[in-house]
This record gives structure tokens, C-alpha cells and sequence, in this order.
């Protein structure tokens, strides 16, 4: 059961002062393209690293054993947000600027668009696999929440309730449930995968933005609040939020957002200069780890958590791919 209206818990007791340093170590490759915004990598090996460039319309992969590029074009204006890459090498991206999603062959660079199916999703923005292999995803200026049925290519589309919410990043927890941030207001989302019915769970406070989130081992989620600079959770058997004040505070502007299989939460502050990077022990409730992102950062937007190497993959607007190996 959601609540629409949740209890507030503020929990204030941790602070930059109080945010042990604990830094990791941090690898950055410059991208050979410049001024083409690298961005949302996924890694499907310690040694194949996707990625798309948003300013230059194309999708590529880093060798980080030999630091080494491929790439594959798109056509001019599709904007490439965000990609997610299956188990065969099927390479799944967001045409952001282009209404579409698009499916490109690994081997070969051969595309198929799939064009959504309503004119007013504009702009499919972050997408997410479950595990069936199907594609939910979020449109943000179109204010709609999707699913892709990958074997039918028939896509579905859901309007959000609260106008120009803006739909932005979006995870699917361990029952299939994907979850959604409203950027445009306090809010977060779900839909329930089974009867398609979309609820939103409004947080207390209403100045929140949440951006990013992910979902712990429990099924509870975890948000940035972008605007004010907070980690937040919310419980959904129990509707509680809870909040921490990021190291940065008010300045902090979290933004890309990940979690390890110790359910560690990590994700990168994007107000200061440097950039730097978070880490959040959810057990003990307590930030343990703070470390500068030597490119300096600019934004880091998206990061994906590659299990078997314990690495944590980011694109900065430096130009840079990013590797974060953790404790």
C-alpha cells in the first residue's frame, strides 16, 4: 500500500563536519570527441564500457584496459539521454531530441527506432530494464511514464497526474515495480506492473526536488533532493521519509546516483568545485566516504553500478568516462 501523504522525519545530526573522508579511488578517461557531452555509461565488462555522446548524436563504447574508443553515429538531432544494454549485446537508447527508442546491433551498428506512439511524448528520457528484458522509461517535457515490451516493440504510455512534473530518473525494485522522481515537483512514482495504474507519493517538504533514486536490497527508496540537498528514503510498506542534509548542504545540487550489492548508496554532489563523489553507509545511516572528482566534474548525471568488478561508472561534463572503485 502507497501513501500519498507521508510522515516527515528530518534527520539533521549528520553533517559535512561530521562526514568521514574515507576517499576511493577515481579513473578518468578523456573522451576523443570533444564537445559532444559523454554521458550515462553502462558497463557490461571490466572491459567494455557503453556510453552515449548527447551533444554529438552517437552512442560508443571505452576499452578502459587500453583506453581505446569505438562509436557508432546516430542521425543529426536524435539527442542520445541514456542507454541500457541487454544480456546479448543489444544496445537500447533514449532518442531524447527525436521521440523514439532506439535498438542498435553491437556487432554490426544497425539501427531500428521505435517511435512512440503519441506525439506528445517528445522526449523518452531514462530507461531501465526489467527482468523480463522489457523497457520501462520516463518522458519528461511529455509528462509521461512508459513501458517498452521488447519481443512486440508495442510501447505503452501513461500520463502523470501532476502537471509538468517532469519524469526523470527511474528504477525498477525487486518485484518488477519500476519508481520514478518527479523533478518538477515533490514528488515520486510507481505503477503497478501488473494493473498499469500509476500512483504518486507526494514528500513533506514542498520545495523537495527529487532527481535520481535507486532501491536497496529492502525495496525502499532512495532519492537526491537536487534543489534544497538532501538523501532522503521512503519506506513504501510504511510510508515514512526520512532525510539527511548532504555533506554540501544546501550547495550540494546530487545528482547522479547509484547503490552497491552492501547497500551502500553513493552519488556525486554536483554544486561544489570539484564535483565530489558520496558515500552513504544505509545501515548505519551515516555518510563515510567524500572524494573529489579530479576532472572537476562540471555534472555528473547518471551512474551505473557494475556488480562484478565493484566499480561505479559515470560520464562528467569534463568529457570525461568515469570509474569509481569501491570498498
Amino acid at each position: 500500500m502507497f501513501r500519498c501523504i507521508c510522515t516527515i522525519v528530518f534527520v539533521l545530526s549528520i553533517t559535512a563536519a561530521s562526514a568521514a573522508k574515507s576517499p576511493i579511488h577515481i579513473t578518468e578517461w578523456s573522451v576523443n570527441w570533444e564537445n559532444t557531452r559523454p554521458r550515462d555509461p553502462f558497463a557490461v565488462s571490466e572491459n567494455r564500457v557503453w556510453f552515449v555522446g548527447q551533444a554529438g548524436h552517437y552512442i560508443a563504447y571505452l576499452r578502459p584496459q587500453d583506453g581505446t574508443f569505438k562509436r557508432f553515429d546516430l542521425d543529426d538531432g536524435t539527442g542520445p539521454h541514456n542507454l541500457i544494454v541487454n544480456s546479448g549485446g543489444t544496445v537500447w537508447y533514449a532518442g531524447n531530441r527525436a521521440a523514439h527508442i532506439g535498438k542498435v546491433d553491437s556487432n554490426t551498428g544497425s539501427i531500428k527506432k521505435i517511435r512512440m506512439p503519441d506525439s506528445a511524448a517528445i522526449d523518452p528520457h531514462t530507461l531501465v530494464f526489467d527482468s523480463n528484458g522489457d523497457i520501462w522509461f520516463t518522458v519528461q517535457r511529455g509528462n509521461m511514464v512508459g513501458k517498452l515490451t521488447v519481443d512486440s516493440e508495442a510501447v505503452q504510455l501513461l500520463p502523470v497526474p501532476t502537471s509538468a512534473s517532469r519524469p526523470y530518473g527511474i528504477i525498477v525494485d525487486s518485484r518488477d515495480r519500476p519508481w520514478f522522481t518527479e523533478f518538477g515537483s515533490n514528488k515520486l512514482g510507481t505503477v503497478d506492473p501488473e494493473t498499469f495504474v500509476l500512483t504518486e507519493i507526494e514528500l513533506p517538504r514542498i520545495d523537495a526536488r527529487p532527481r535520481r533514486l535507486v532501491a536497496t536490497s529492502d525495496d525502499t527508496i532512495w532519492y537526491v533532493d537536487y534543489a534544497k540537498g538532501y538523501l532522503g528514503h521512503y519506506e513504501p510498506k510504511t510510508g515514512k521519509v526520512e532525510e539527511w542534509p548532504a555533506p554540501a548542504g544546501t550547495e550540494s545540487r546530487p545528482y547522479g546516483m547509484a547503490v552497491d550489492d552492501r547497500d551502500n548508496v553513493w552519488f556525486v554532489e554536483t554544486g561544489p568545485s570539484p564535483n565530489r563523489f558520496i558515500g552513504f553507509d544505509t545501515r548505519e545511516e551515516s555518510f563515510f566516504s567524500t572524494t573529489n572528482i579530479a576532472s572537476g566534474g562540471g555534472s555528473v548525471r547518471h551512474m551505473h553500478y557494475h556488480g562484478p568488478t565493484r566499480t561505479i561508472w559515470f560520464g562528467t561534463d569534463t568529457h570525461t568516462i568515469g570509474r569509481a572503485q569501491i570498498p
